[in-house]
């Protein structure tokens, strides 16, 4: 076991698949020459050629199209957005065609395609650049979305997406990308629709995924001097969703806090909180409470952007509003 970035094991999971299969092919903006926007993609190029790592003008419904297109053909497509924000330009190639053309074509095509790039907030990039995409997609039947929280779990499940048979949309952080964690270096897959127990407790159960959940991490350990214990799952995929974890660990806390970075208003914690009033009601000693962004697109300012996000001070509070403790 080594220690590499999440950009390495991104890296690390495309190369391997590459080698496994000629027809797996990455190609986006500035992926080639440019070793890649957040350098995920390093030293591909050389290894594999412009034919397989190809570099595309600022096109996104065009080369989100090619890409859909190809899977038609027998090919396996990685398609990296710069920026989940600027998939809306491509996003009629991923819902319209991507995510229907197995129903549409009565089954006689899959597509065995990934979309993969940063999403949420990273930092002064204002309204138009710190937008969390996760529930968009996932509302979405015939995707598949995936939100790693550390590099281990995303080379893993980086390497299932690209042997997957559906379309995913694979969502990572540009505050990420520098993050270290443990990596093995032989052969591994996660499975895709399996959330993680990241940390057992007995008080509350709290679930997240993503880069905010280093927000809830760091709560538990300031809730652990109250004696609170937290359980943490890490949803690792939101559709499909591991709903019976999460019914498991309410089972066994009673509580459940759910710390999303979207805003307020049909995202995912809304239909967590659905499902578990509806699957785990009488396991419930207090309202659900979920957490996540302000009801503003995000501000610019760092002052107002603190205020913007959940923070583990956020997460304090909530926990101990579902504990009735003040």
């Amino acid at each position: 076991m080594r220690e590499i970035q999440f950009r390495e094991a991104i890296c690390e999971a495309m190369s391997e698949e590459m080698r496994r299969d000629e027809t797996v092919y990455l190609m986006g903006e500035e992926v080639a020459e440019y070793n890649g926007a957040y350098k995920a993609s390093k030293g591909m190029l050389d290894e594999f050629g412009d034919s397989r790592v190809i570099d595309t003008p600022i096109s996104e419904l065009g080369f989100a199209g090619i890409g859909v297109g190809s899977t038609m053909t027998g090919n396996r497509p990685i398609i990296e957005f710069m920026t989940f924000n600027f998939s809306l330009v491509g996003i009629d190639q991923i819902i319209n065609n991507a995510a229907k053309i197995r129903q549409m074509s009565g089954g006689q095509f899959p597509c065995p395609i990934v979309f993969r790039g940063p999403t949420g907030s990273a930092g002064q990039l204002a309204a138009t650049h710190s937008q969390a995409f996760d529930n968009w997609f996932a509302n979405c039947p015939g995707l598949k979305v995936i939100v790693p929280s550390n590099p281990y779990d995303a080379k893993g499940l980086l390497k299932s997406a690209i042997r997957d048979n559906d379309p995913i949309i694979f969502m990572e952080s540009e505050q990420m990308y520098g993050d270290k964690g443990q990596v093995p270096e032989e052969e591994y897959t996660i499975p895709i629709g399996q959330a993680e127990v990241k940390k057992t407790g007995s008080d509350v159960t709290v679930v997240s995924f993503g880069k905010i959940i280093k927000e809830v991490f760091k709560a538990s350990e300031k809730l652990k001097e109250k004696n609170i214990d937290l359980e943490i799952i890490d949803l690792r995929t939101i559709r499909p969703l591991d709903i019976e974890t999460i019914i498991k660990s309410v089972k066994k806390t009673n509580r459940l806090v759910i710390v999303e970075e979207a805003w307020p208003f049909g995202n995912v914690s809304t239909e967590i909180s659905h499902q578990i009033q509806n699957k785990c009601f009488d396991y419930l000693d207090a309202p659900i409470e979920k957490l996540n962004t302000a009801d503003t697109p995000a501000p610019y300012s760092p002052v107002l952007l603190a205020e913007w996000l959940p923070n583990q001070s956020d997460v304090i509070k909530s926990v101990k509003k579902v504990l009735y403790q003040k």
